[in-house]
């Protein structure tokens, strides 16, 4: 197996979602068993400005229409998380060794009707509005530290 600091990153965008209640957005992953919930996220294709990526993964995670959301703010610089050793090899055809992530906050203008999360490839099997000091709980363990960051780099539009 190919030794994992080898690895490249993997280019992706994560989306925070806010109601108007001041609540994020958070689903439960369809392809794991563990009770762990996520923001939207997802890999930027070649050539794709990470605004527009994370416009098209909220809308294929969440259902949710463009007209139904407003950017709020852009997370400066990017965060990097890694797989633990027991996930590399085995997830994105075992090409990275973990995630670089741009953060997008967005505020969601719709209703809870809105939020559809039987899409053509669904990613949830659950969804929920979360309280943003809850997230860290919610989230895989090594996963813990980048939502840490992302609450740090959003928290002036936090309640």
């Amino acid at each position: 197996m190919t030794d994992p600091a080898h690895l490249p990153y993997r280019p992706c965008v994560g989306v925070m979602l806010l109601n108007r209640q001041g609540q994020v957005f958070v689903g439960q992953r369809l392809d794991s068993t563990l009770e762990a919930w996520q923001m939207p996220q997802g890999g930027i294709d070649p050539g794709e400005a990470p605004l527009d990526t994370a416009v098209r993964e909220l809308g294929e995670e969440t259902g949710i229409s463009p007209d139904k959301v407003e950017l709020v703010a852009e997370a400066p610089g990017e965060f990097t998380y890694d797989l633990p050793p027991e996930l590399i090899g085995k997830v994105w055809g075992g090409k990275y060794r973990g995630q670089t992530q741009r953060w997008f906050l967005f505020r969601f203008l719709g209703q809870d009707e809105d939020v559809r999360i039987e899409t053509a490839h669904p990613e949830f099997r659950a969804w929920r509005w979360a309280d943003p000091q809850d997230l860290t709980t919610l989230i895989v363990t090594f996963k813990r530290a980048l939502y840490e960051e992302v609450l740090a780099a959003f928290s002036a539009h936090l309640g």
